[in-house]
């Protein structure tokens, strides 16, 4: 589905969707819905939303008028110096048009449905809108007869909302005692999910006090963003109705574990019929194609670091011995590398993308890694050698092997100098991406001056 450039056009592609206005429109009145929030996710993945009378809800599916600031705020609601769309442009709305084949029941919120929407601006979609950049390189990915099939797998802390106090006091990972700290919780969790769509594999507690993990399987294109998109809205709403704040913060606390986004996926022909990764004939398992898409990858994973772990607390994650990875190397089943491969077969072959931290942007993780892997096919380039053993141990790396960058300054450097990754994202989008970096890089400037030591957890905590 090609995006068309104006208003009028972009209206009917998604009233021409497979949920049509009128298929809404029946549920709507079939399952007894009064509101409908029209949602989306800003720069920081967070999501922000308008509640919607459902009589008013034809009437806003031809567009919604909404303050493009969004785009220029950090977590807190703060402007970013020099961001798009703040005072200097008068603060202007965009005009936002759902996508109806989004629209999802939330079936903790009596009479209440939600569905994503997608700002225009100027009779044009905007161009650093993260859901707009994602599905444009599926499109681009879809013309070279790809598709691809992911899913997010994310960790979460789980603290009290008025003492703080973690859910679990310990590190005993997995313990089944551990699992049913609060059964309630879990119950509600594993039971309302499956109502948003989101069909939960899994759920245990981590290394971290009150840290969890909750996994949900692969979709195919933009929906597998989506559903990530849904998952982390849900996880906190299901949280707070239980006494509790979820956060996808990555690392909320400097003495325990950080939370990761590990990005899986695998490569399929157009029609989601044939697992392009796999090659029973290579040594390897994995298909000439599959080893380009890593290459690809692995070459511009400086670059992309920035849009997998997008927060200078996000970017504290990149430390060895740490369950993350702080450099460009793959392996079979290591956990140590920024490319983790699973060979299972024809069906069952993917990548695990480590490089992700949970407080990132599905939408700009998704994009990320399929810019960097479609060039890596169109190159033709080639896979260096898998590390057998620690990526963490020098011994163990191939030669030329880069690291990640350990800090926002060297994550924006890296962006700006890969031409690739730097012109796939636009010049829109690093205006108001890097506007956000670098107000985080002052506040973080800021805090070390005055001593506070909790300016990332007030900046990050609650709603990321």
């Amino acid at each position: 589905m090609h995006l068309k450039q104006d208003i009028g056009q972009a209206t009917a592609i998604f009233l021409e969707s497979k949920m049509a206005l009128k298929t809404v429109l029946k549920q709507i009145e079939e399952l007894d819905i009064h509101y409908i929030r029209f949602e989306f996710s800003d720069m920081y993945g967070i999501a922000r939303s308008r509640v919607i009378s459902a009589r008013h809800f034809r009437e806003k599916c031809k567009g919604l008028n909404l303050p493009l600031l969004h785009f220029a705020m950090d977590p807190r609601g703060k402007e970013a110096e020099q961001a798009p769309y703040t005072e200097s442009s008068g603060y202007p709305d965009g005009v936002w048009f759902p996508d109806l084949e989004s629209f999802r029941v939330i079936p903790w919120c009596p009479h209440t449905a939600e569905i994503l929407i997608e700002p225009t601006f100027n009779h044009k979609p905007l161009m650093c809108f993260p859901r707009y950049i994602a599905r444009k390189q599926l499109e681009k990915l879809t013309d070279f007869g790809y598709s691809l099939q992911s899913t997010n797998e994310y960790e979460f802390y789980v603290v009290d909302r008025e003492t703080k106090v973690p859910l679990t006091d310990d590190t005993s990972v997995s313990s089944t005692i551990r699992n049913y700290a609060n059964p309630e919780w879990i119950e509600d969790l594993l039971s309302y999910l499956p109502y948003m769509g989101v069909d939960v594999e899994m759920c245990d507690t981590k290394k971290g006090p009150g840290q969890m993990q909750v996994t949900y399987k692969s979709e195919f294109g933009i929906r597998a963003a989506d559903n990530a998109h849904v998952f982390k809205t849900a996880v906190k709403e299901i949280a707070q109705r239980r006494g509790y704040t979820a956060s996808f913060m990555s690392k909320p606390w400097t003495n325990q574990a950080d939370s990761a986004g590990h990005f899986c996926h695998s490569l399929w022909d157009s029609e989601g019929q044939r697992n392009l990764l796999f090659n029973p004939k290579n040594p390897s398992g994995l298909s000439d194609i599959g080893q380009h898409w890593m290459a690809g990858i692995l070459i511009h994973a400086p670059a992309i670091s920035i849009l997998m772990a997008p927060t200078v607390n996000c970017l504290r994650r990149y430390k060895k011995f740490n369950f993350t990875t702080t450099n460009t190397t793959w392996g079979i089943d290591n956990r140590t590398c920024a490319l983790r491969v699973k060979v299972n077969g024809e069906k069952g072959t993917y990548l695990e993308n480590r490089m992700g931290a949970s407080g990132g942007n599905p939408y700009l993780c998704m994009a990320a890694v399929v810019a960097a892997g479609i060039d890596g096919i169109q190159r033709k380039l080639p896979l260096p050698d898998k590390v057998t053993g620690s990526a963490f141990d020098e011994a163990n790396v191939p030669p030329g092997t880069v690291n990640l960058p350990a800090n926002m300054e060297e994550a924006i450097t890296a962006f700006m100098s890969d031409g690739v990754i730097r012109d796939a994202f636009g010049v829109e989008f690093r205006n108001a991406f890097l506007a956000l970096k670098r107000h985080e890089m002052k506040c973080e400037a800021e805090a070390e001056e005055e001593g506070d030591k909790e300016w990332e957890r007030n900046m990050f905590f609650k709603y990321l």
